[in-house]
């Protein structure tokens, strides 16, 4: 790929003859400049020329849209932050499509924060949706700054103690070097905004469990700890080359993180959810009570934002443009269709007609069930790994409930209890899809070696999250007395004890 304008060769020795009639008649006009096209124009050319080829851009009233889409520029420019660009080689196609595809991947797994809020909001009460809005907005500016000082570092950083603890120093270093262009790899910097965005997410699972009842601040703080600390180091021992990268012959797998996103924000959040003890209600008389959602519309859409988001998430996760890619969006959509329609035909068994909270929570089921083995699984072993993930999600809220553990919106179900499905499906029928085709899982003649490596990393997270979070928890309980509103905020709603003011102004949040 060129970076400037191309000019016609002309033979050596011989002299055009637009030149020589300028060099022969003094006076004469200069010869009009023959218009680029767009093979010749440079990188920060080539955008401009084409929308103005195309009819109705070619107005300058037309074009000032441009001013609030600076995304195009950013995508092929982004390289530049902190290189000279007459230090690197030219830019290759290869390296224009990894980064432009996974800056693309990173803005729909921004973007799945949207369907969080909003699966979250729609599940509870009205009286608490500023609440869930308030954390699931600020979470994830959190979780960047957070991942910007210090968790990117202890994730992707040189090692301090082998397979275990890794550290580069505080702020991440966003140089380009030429070996980066050349080999086609990922800018520093959009691999942040990637990674960046993984740890947002498993910040936001937390939220779901510990909703209509958690202290914003203290919500805020453990966020905090959760981004910098303790899923940074959880994910270095496998995206890193960690300790669970050299267990056995055959290495851990967990392609997209259903154990080191999901499971790991899941089980923080089940130990505040644990500590938090119920919600004024939900339990009278030792018997179950439901307490429904204000807006199951809001739900589902947050359910299909989630969705779409997913193809981010996964096929992001390729880390590449290539092949690859459509065959983990595919994995993806037959897991979450698999789950859907297993947790609704349980669901109607169960409860005699389709439980629509059931379903949503199939979908995500499923989608959590193959984001470990997106890359390793069959297309039929996706499918029955997501509806076997929505069978699961089922029973689990039921059996959540019977243990007095309240998770509003069913977050552990779905990304704890399917994460380390998830996780250990690939041990039963996985594949070396993108290598040697070769079977790795137990059901498909790769033994158990792989099945007991992916059930000791799923157990492995589980610790590590419980023991730390549990900690994390009761320090920050201990410093702000407690991490529980009272009871009357409680009662009253968090929007009004937590934020002074109501989503829904001019009706009654009262008991809603």
């Amino acid at each position: 790929m060129q970076l400037g304008c191309v000019q016609p060769d002309t033979p050596s020795g011989e002299t055009s003859s637009s030149a020589l009639s300028f060099m022969t008649t003094a006076f004469q006009a200069p010869p009009q400049r023959r218009r680029k096209t767009l093979q010749e124009a440079s990188l920060l050319e080539g955008p401009l020329m084409l929308l103005k080829s195309i009819r109705g851009f070619s107005s300058n009233r037309a074009m000032t849209w441009l001013a609030c889409a600076p995304l195009a520029l950013m995508g092929l420019g982004i390289f530049t932050l902190s290189a000279k660009a007459e230090e690197l080689p030219d830019l290759n196609a290869a390296f224009l499509a990894n980064n432009l595809w996974l800056l693309v991947a990173t803005i729909l797994v921004i973007f799945m924060n949207a369907g969080f809020a909003m699966v979250e909001a729609g599940m509870c009460r009205q009286k608490n949706a500023v609440n869930i809005l308030a954390k699931n907005l600020f979470v994830f500016a959190l979780a960047v700054t957070a991942y910007w000082f210090v968790g990117y570092s202890f994730m992707y950083g040189d090692a301090a103690i082998e397979g275990w603890l890794y550290f580069a120093g505080f702020f991440f270093d966003p140089t380009v070097t030429a070996e980066t262009i050349s080999d086609a790899g990922l800018v520093p910097t959009v691999d942040f905004l990637f990674q960046a965005a993984f740890a947002g997410t498993a910040a936001t699972i937390v939220s779901g469990l510990v909703a209509e009842r958690i202290k914003f601040g203290e919500f805020v703080i453990f966020s905090l700890v959760l981004t910098s600390v303790i899923y940074p180091i959880a994910g270095s021992w496998e995206w890193n080359g960690g300790w669970l990268n050299s267990v056995g012959n055959k290495e851990f797998i967990d392609f997209a993180g259903s154990s080191i996103v999901h499971s790991v924000g899941a089980w923080a959040g089940l130990v505040g959810a644990a500590l938090l003890g119920p919600r004024i209600g939900k339990y009278v008389g030792g018997k179950v009570q439901a307490i429904p959602g204000h807006n199951m519309s809001i739900a589902t859409l947050g359910a299909l934002i989630l969705w779409i988001g997913w193809y981010g998430f996964n096929p992001g996760s390729q880390l590449a443009m290539d092949q690859w890619v459509p065959y983990v969006a595919v994995t993806t959509t037959l897991g979450a269709a698999g789950g859907a329609i297993g947790a609704t035909v349980i669901s109607t068994i169960t409860s005699k007609k389709p439980d629509l909270t059931m379903i949503i929570n199939g979908i995500l089921a499923g989608l959590v069930s193959v984001t470990a083995g997106c890359g390793n699984l069959t297309l039929m072993g996706s499918w029955v790994a997501g509806a076997v993930g929505g069978i699961i999600v089922v029973f689990s809220v039921a059996a959540l409930d019977s243990a007095g553990i309240d998770d509003p919106v069913g977050a552990f179900s779905v990304h704890g209890v399917c994460g380390v499905w998830g996780t250990v499906v690939i041990g039963l029928w996985g594949y070396d899809i993108q290598g040697d085709g070769s079977g790795l899982g137990l059901l498909v003649g790769g033994g158990v070696e792989q099945l007991g490596i992916q059930a000791l990393g799923a157990a492995a997270y589980a610790i590590w999250s419980l023991v730390t979070c549990f900690i994390a928890w009761k320090v920050i309980g201990g410093l702000f007395g407690g991490i529980r509103v009272t009871e009357q905020e409680e009662t009253e709603g968090l929007d009004i004890g937590e934020h002074g003011m109501e989503a829904y102004a001019g009706f009654s949040t009262i008991n809603n």
